[in-house]
């Protein structure tokens, strides 16, 4: 998997976060810190959401997050044991290692997001693709259009009852523009 994001960049990211939060177990530490001890794994690790589509996979949560505390999946085996993971990173050291971390407001931290990769292995049925990105944009274009119809509508009928005609001239102009 090609990837943009340097080893360096990754260390950095996981040296702040944790100076920033508390894992909900601390053999999760245990194996950030493995990992930031070990050049090879720093290279093959990526973080991404939905981890257990991964062949190989860490799921770690902070007090802060409601999310399970730890997983560690591998092919279709997932297990809640830190000991199995850290086993496993340390016997197959070449295989790509694909890190979920579970904090609140993950989406609105910047250094989360520069490290964030896509998960190449999200089936494509959990994507949402451009065409319903397009679908979706028409949509809520014609329901705001509708929406704005109907409010001029009712000021209209209210321009009426006042008799108010300079209103009235300049929200059926609204109206006919839209």
């Amino acid at each position: 998997m090609e990837t943009s994001i340097t080893s360096t960049e990754k260390k950095e990211f996981l040296h702040w976060f944790l100076s920033q939060y508390q894992l909900k177990k601390r053999e999760s530490v245990w194996i950030l810190n493995y990992l930031l001890g070990q050049d090879l794994l720093m290279r093959k690790l990526h973080f991404v959401e939905m981890v257990q589509y991964c062949p190989r996979g860490l799921y770690m949560s902070t007090h802060c997050s409601e999310d399970a505390s730890f997983r560690f999946y591998k092919q279709n085996i997932m297990t809640t044991d830190p000991e199995k993971a850290l086993h496993d990173l340390r016997m197959n050291r070449e295989e790509q290692i694909y890190v979920q971390l579970n904090f609140r407001d993950s989406f609105q931290c910047a250094d989360y997001l520069a490290v964030l990769e896509d998960n190449p292995y999200i089936p494509a049925h959990l994507l949402r693709n451009e065409h319903d990105g397009i679908q979706a944009e028409e949509f809520l274009k014609r329901l705001s259009i509708s929406f704005e119809r109907e409010r001029l509508k009712k000021e209209i009928d209210l321009a009426l009852d006042q008799n108010n005609k300079e209103k009235f001239q300049r929200l059926t102009e609204a109206l006919k523009l839209l």
